[in-house]
């Protein structure tokens, strides 16, 4: 009775205040659209923890913001339509997450219950955290001009209007009286800065020397002068932090290329970073300056961008270091002693290292079922997966376009149905409608190649999950006779007297692939008899389109954090941030006061963890209790009915 009289006040509150600031200005009406989303419309999707599941029994499920297949994360409409689409939704027994290390009683608390609940701080590959704490654009010892004066005033008037393509001859010929290279050089240099646009070529007529100026890209230079400006002492890429509230990365970089009218593979980063959370991360772009990236700083909301510099290479994917997230659970009902318990387990031994749930999607349709398919060569059942109806809820225009499907089987029918063609159902359909059914692993291709990977990704993410869950069955925390080690990126296989010199600390398990090796204990059976089951054989992982041959990879069983805090604090309001932001520092406002007598006790806790790691599965090690979006919901639902 309390957790609904609760809910329902916040529901209330919300609506209230929405209500309010939608007289405002329209800025105001903006920014209460997106309090509403968070709010009410994803109330469902909060992490309330089950109270009364007992210490010993197997979780079933797990959290956060999954792949949407779709490529848009808003759109459900309400709670409830969410909450009817999870009921068809994953648990982590689904997808093979079953054990914990420690051995303390969990404890129940909300987590996520507003985006700001969860921070992450990049850790590049120096090792700093990174952080936004300078919007400044730096200043730049001024590039020498060359004078106007090298050219006569009716060479200058011939030149302007040659680079507004006014003139009809398409050229300027400038003759070099004083014929040195010197002077060659300084016309050809005047022409090219003062004119950007512009090309020049030395000519020789009747003994005389001549410097032709011309366009050497038709309009599309005069469109694109930056890249014949650009000052050769400064680096060719803008490095900068950006600060995101409730928008994944792929999002934000989308946002970014629209305001600057550029393709986004002129970004580069070396992370994507979480959906629902604020998150701190640095970016680079080629070719576009500090002064024009800091003026979307006044026509974007939910981004800031500061701390910019410049420097001659980009950023590559995996190159961070790691991760810093500083996590608030809110409502807690564990004791000191149980938080005590619990956040000393985590920094001493650890958690399982295991795939969260975001790898695998939301939706009734796990990305790993694709996957399997995909490595079976069975292109009809994917084309099925990805396009059938689906039970659950989802957008109208999807479960039109899916139906479309299901009765005609014609791509440019459904098709017609979608009002975005760029999520992965449009994408396949445009590929089927102009390769044809006969033509589905091309079709296919029509996906971007990042995404298509992520379905055999997500496979292994699900073989892994489940045959480390069976190694800890069969062997618990230490390591034994015929595990493997990584020793300078190779991997090893334990003898019974090196296993008594090695912790579970050091152990990996492979992903499955052609370039791996298995344990020699009956964990390789277990892999082969997984995918024996599936159709697949481990001694073949080699796939007839060379993008989907997986060639495997190693990955350590647990994970033991560092930088590891925390501290419980005690407060008032739910709807006020218990976390002091980038931003607010920026922008010197206070830092959350806590009220000692509050009636509401959080957990704040922060720590670091390296690449490919999951902080939910750290916090799930922590609360030991079921985080799967589907099992939160159903609680959620039941407890507002």
């Amino acid at each position: 009775i309390r957790n609904f009289i609760y809910r329902f006040v916040r529901l209330k509150q919300v609506h209230l205040s929405s209500c309010a600031a939608s007289q405002c200005c329209p800025r105001m009406r903006t920014r209460n659209r997106i309090l509403d989303y968070t709010e009410v419309s994803l109330e469902s999707h909060k992490m309330e923890f089950n109270l009364s599941q007992d210490e010993g029994e197997e979780p079933e499920g797990e959290e956060t913001e999954p792949l949407d297949e779709d490529g848009e994360g808003e759109g459900l409409g309400s709670g409830e339509a969410f909450a009817e689409m999870m009921k068809h939704g994953l648990t982590e027994l689904d997808v093979g997450i079953l054990k914990f290390v420690s051995e303390h009683q969990g404890f129940s608390g909300i987590l996520k219950e507003r985006y700001s609940d969860f921070v992450v701080h990049e850790i590049n590959k120096e090792g700093k955290t990174v952080r936004l704490d300078d919007l400044s654009v730096p200043e730049e010892a001024p590039v020498e001009q060359p004078e106007s004066q090298v050219f006569t005033e009716e060479q200058n008037q011939q030149l302007e209007q040659l680079q507004l393509f006014k003139n009809k001859e398409g050229n300027v010929s400038i003759e070099v009286a004083d014929d040195t290279k010197e002077k060659r050089t300084l016309v050809h240099k005047a022409v090219k800065t003062l004119y950007p646009g512009l090309e020049t070529k030395t000519e020789e007529r009747e003994g005389k020397k001549f410097i032709v100026a011309y366009h050497a890209a038709g309009q599309k230079a005069l469109a694109a002068p930056r890249k014949h400006s650009w000052p050769k002492s400064r680096g060719a890429f803008c490095h900068f932090v950006l600060y995101k509230e409730n928008r994944d990365t792929m999002e934000a970089i989308n946002v970014l290329s629209k305001f600057l009218r550029m393709r986004p593979n002129v970004f580069s980063y070396m992370g994507t970073k979480d959906k629902r959370a604020i998150t701190v991360q640095e970016i680079a772009v080629l070719k576009i300056t500090a002064e024009r990236l800091s003026h979307l700083n006044k026509c974007l909301n939910n981004f800031k961008l500061g701390n910019f510099c410049y420097k001659k290479h980009p950023l590559k994917l995996g190159e961070l270091q790691g991760n810093h997230f500083t996590v608030v659970i809110r409502n807690i009902t564990g004791t000191e002693e149980q938080v005590q318990q619990a956040m000393s387990s985590l920094r001493e031994t650890g958690f399982i290292n295991y795939y969260g749930m975001q790898r695998f999607g939301t939706t009734a349709v796990p990305t790993h079922q694709v996957g399997k398919a995909i490595l079976q060569d069975n292109w009809k059942e994917v084309i099925d997966l990805i396009l059938k109806p689906r039970p659950g809820a989802e957008k109208g225009y999807l479960v039109k376009c899916r139906e479309e499907w299901a009765q005609s089987q014609d791509p440019e029918a459904a098709l017609k149905k979608l009002p975005v063609k760029r999520c992965v159902e449009g994408q396949l359909l445009r590929g089927l409608s102009m390769y044809g059914k006969k033509n589905i692993i091309t079709a296919f291709a029509m996906i971007p190649r990042n995404n298509r990977l992520m379905y055999i990704h997500s496979y292994q993410s699900f073989m892994w999950n489940t045959m480390v869950s069976r190694r800890i069955e069969a062997f618990g925390l230490k390591a034994v006779e015929g595990d493997l080690v990584l020793r300078g990126g190779t991997a090893f296989v334990l003898s019974a007297a090196e296993a008594e010199t090695h912790s579970i600390q050091d152990v990996v398990m492979p992903l499955p692939g052609f370039d791996v090796i298995y344990p020699t204990h009956h964990g390789k059976r277990g892999y082969r008899e997984m995918l024996s089951a599936d159709n697949l054989d481990i001694d073949n992982m080699r796939h007839r389109v060379r993008d989907y041959s997986l060639a495997g990879a190693y990955r350590r069983i647990l994970i033991k954090p560092s930088d590891v805090s925390w501290s419980v604090i005690n407060y008032e309001d739910p709807r006020v941030s218990l976390v002091h932001t980038d931003v607010e520092k920026l922008e010197d406002q206070p830092p959350p006061v806590f009220n000692k007598e509050g009636k509401y006790r959080a957990l704040r806790m922060e720590f670091s963890l390296p690449p490919s790691t999951y902080a939910t599965m750290a916090i799930r090690e922590v609360l030991k209790m079921d985080t799967s979006i589907k099992n939160q919901t159903q609680l959620n639902t039941t407890w507002l009915n």
